[in-house]
């Protein structure tokens, strides 16, 4: 249980710091949407999405997966309040994966000096973090909306083939299941997970 509840904690920390590093770089660069909403705050309430911060967890909590991944509300952004929209919506798409590896390493930093002994709570909220974050900032670079990874790949292609790709808008979400179903988490997420948690604790 108590490995549980810090999974959770770990997991509405990383999301939130996620989300309000999307909306404080929209925000510096000139965009107020994020801030009008709401959106630049650690509550994790406001960040909250019903599918990818509630029900997808509580999937993998009660199959006992080993990780807990998700995504919250995608924060609101108007690339037009931007001098340039194309690298405004790169750096603000980016914002969120930077967050989420800066924690892994901030985690990484707390955990190898070695004051928590092995197994106690903080021991293990650390290590928790560590892992949680590389899921998120390695699950949100792929290139298929909602996810951050999208807004990264169409702010660096010509306007032209972003209009070809349009549609993955509005299939996104299912391409996402599909990809999830067909074993990318195993395959791709995984491993990169595990060759960076090795880099990070040796």
């Amino acid at each position: 249980m108590e490995n549980i509840i810090i999974s959770i904690v770990v997991f509405l920390l990383v999301i939130v710091v996620h989300e309000v590093a999307h909306g404080y770089v929209a925000f510096r660069l000139g965009d107020m949407t994020a801030r009008d909403a709401g959106r630049l705050t650690m509550n994790p309430a406001a960040h909250m999405d019903p599918v990818g911060t509630v029900l997808l967890p509580a999937i993998l909590i009660i199959s006992n997966s080993p990780v807990i991944f998700g995504w919250a509300k995608p924060v609101p952004v108007n690339p037009y309040n931007f001098k340039d929209p194309k690298k405004g919506m790169l750096l603000t798409s980016a914002a969120g994966p930077a967050a989420n590896f800066t924690l892994a390493v901030l985690f990484t930093a707390v955990f190898k000096t070695g004051v928590f002994p092995p197994g106690s709570f903080p021991w293990t909220f650390l290590l928790t973090g560590v892992l949680i974050s590389l899921v998120l900032g390695i699950f949100n670079l792929m290139p298929v909306p909602p996810l951050d990874g999208s807004g990264i790949l169409f702010s660096l292609l010509p306007d032209e083939a972003v209009a070809r790709l349009a549609w993955l808008e509005r299939y996104g979400f299912i391409i996402l299941i599909v990809l999830l179903y067909i074993g990318l988490f195993d395959r791709i997420i995984v491993p990169l997970v595990s060759l960076f948690m090795k880099i990070l604790l040796g």
